[in-house]
């Protein structure tokens, strides 16, 4: 567990670089040369050690000495005597006895204590989110649509990033959101990011057979939840539909269409990113027929442009005259202005 600077940020987890097992044969392996350094020091100096007992100084006592030497328990049974063993144990092995418990508390706080309390805000964080947008990849896609997301008024503290890159998750922590170490792809991981309880999940991964794996294993966890995933190829669209997807960009395909039609226009793919960015002059947004709207013609409808009307499979434009005619559950879609209110 760790935390951002900012007070504003937080980074909820994100897994060590080396399991406990090895973190503890490491810092094991630390322990016994630092207190072996003791032992050869009061072994080199034993002369001027006095065993308060017999007046002999063994190898067992000297063993016996740098044991209650570093556990500071201190009998008086064996002592340094002369200034030199005395100038010797506060100028080495007092130093070495410090480093030797900060690993003992340094362990004790990663292994245990932080453990326990990186479970505890882990258990906090789940209870709290709630119809929250989880971010499968923090990649260039992935940080740009947690940005849009943001600017069209979901608040930071609800996205939730789930990656395996721990550069990518600190970059999450910097703008606010959640950072979770996981993969997409695995039950217990989508499970901690509170996938049952998501209100909508984007799949932004580099691989389209991990975007399939993933899109799998969020329905089978959450039927209902909405799934939006970024797809590469063409050819894989179909796979991740049956899926289970609801929505499916082809951020390649439709940036390879913008740049062609380019090639004779200079104004189409400036007006399009204009529909699509929050903060652009105008908004593309998709609503319910509202009652008073029943029975219109598209085109009658404002003050907005209605440009397409979903009614089941069918795609209706704006021209097509007696078909679109405003029927009780059609779904528009509108261009406005942004200073229009927007109508969910």
């Amino acid at each position: 567990m760790a935390r951002n600077k900012s007070s504003a940020t937080s980074r909820l987890y994100i897994k060590a670089p080396r399991s406990p097992e090895r973190t503890l044969l490491v810092r094991l392996g630390l322990l016994v040369a630092l207190v072996s350094m003791i032992l050869g020091i009061f072994w080199w100096d034993r002369d001027g050690l006095r065993d308060q007992i017999d007046g002999h100084v063994s190898f067992g006592d000297v063993a016996y000495f740098t044991a209650v030497t570093v556990a500071t328990v201190g009998y008086g049974d064996i002592v340094p005597v002369t200034p030199r063993a005395r100038l010797v144990d506060t100028v080495l092995v007092t130093p070495i006895r410090l480093v030797i418990w900060l690993i003992f508390l340094g362990t004790a706080y990663e292994l245990v204590l932080q453990r326990w309390l990186e479970a505890r805000r882990m258990s906090r964080m789940q209870s709290k989110m709630n119809d929250h947008l989880i971010i499968c990849g923090f990649g260039h896609s992935g940080q740009s649509a947690a940005h849009e997301a943001v600017a069209r008024g979901t608040p930071p503290a609800a996205v939730l990033v789930l990656d395996v890159d721990d550069a990518r998750l600190a970059a999450a922590a910097e703008c606010g959101y959640i950072g979770l170490r996981g993969d997409a792809t695995r039950e217990h991981d989508l499970a901690d990011a509170g996938i049952e309880r998501a209100g909508a999940v984007l799949i932004c991964l580099d691989r389209d057979d991990s975007a399939v794996l993933a899109v799998l294993t969020v329905r089978q966890l959450n039927k209902t939840v909405r799934i939006v995933c970024s797809v590469s190829e063409e050819e894989n669209i179909k796979l991740i539909r049956q899926a289970g997807a609801d929505a499916i960009i082809a951020p390649a395909i439709v940036g390879g269409y913008l740049m062609a039609d380019s090639m004779q226009s200079s104004l189409i793919a400036d007006y399009i990113e204009d529909l699509m960015r929050s903060d652009g002059r105008v908004r593309l947004i998709e609503r319910l027929a509202r009652a008073d709207e029943i029975g219109k013609p598209m085109r009658d409808i404002g003050p907005g442009l209605i440009v397409r009307l979903h009614r089941g499979e069918q795609r209706i434009g704006f021209w097509e005259a007696e078909a679109g005619i405003v029927r009780a559950g059609d779904r528009l879609i509108e261009i406005e202005p942004r200073t229009t209110p927007v109508h969910r």
